[in-house]
């Protein structure tokens, strides 16, 4: 499966995410959407899961959940908007990380494009940066991944400079 995943677009959503996923089977929101219409256009391009940020109004909190634990190929999946980042963690969500034992965790919220290998807990954390306007970021940022028996692979970027 070709995943690809964002977050914060905070309403709106880089003119260039349909061709950078227009070949993904599934699309990952990690929260802070902005406006339901962002997620109408993810689903235009393929079958899209999301959970809601902090930014995000009833209507989005409606369609969305606050956190996502599923599996794809094997692999374990967990998925909330805040969470903190390898190391930093929040206290109240890694007792219930821990205890699903995810092979791959996604975060938003901090803007701040990251994919580090957590040893401590062996997880892949992906936190895809920010794909909207709004926030103090400079680039605009996708994730694309491949999940495939058991195993992620071939992380691809797409950046941009935020205008």
């Amino acid at each position: 499966m070709l995943i690809g995943i964002l977050s914060d677009t905070h309403g709106s959503l880089p003119i260039e995410t349909k061709d950078f996923f227009k070949d993904c089977d599934e699309i990952w929101h990690a929260g802070d959407i902005g406006n339901i219409k962002i997620l109408n256009e993810l689903r235009d391009i393929a079958p899209t899961y999301a959970v809601f940020g902090n930014i995000d109004d009833s209507q989005i909190k409606q369609t969305t959940s606050e956190e996502l634990f599923f599996q794809r190929e094997g692999v374990k999946i967990y998925i909330k908007h805040i969470i903190g980042r390898p190391n930093k963690y929040q206290k109240d969500i890694i007792k219930k990380i821990i205890e699903y034992r995810p092979d791959l965790v996604i975060a938003g919220h901090s803007h701040i494009l990251q994919i580090i290998y957590d040893k401590k807990y062996k997880w892949l954390f992906i936190n895809p940066g920010a794909a909207g306007m709004y926030g103090f970021h400079q680039k605009i940022t996708l994730v694309k991944i491949k999940i495939e028996n058991n195993k992620i692979s071939n992380a691809q970027i797409f950046e941009k400079e935020k205008q």
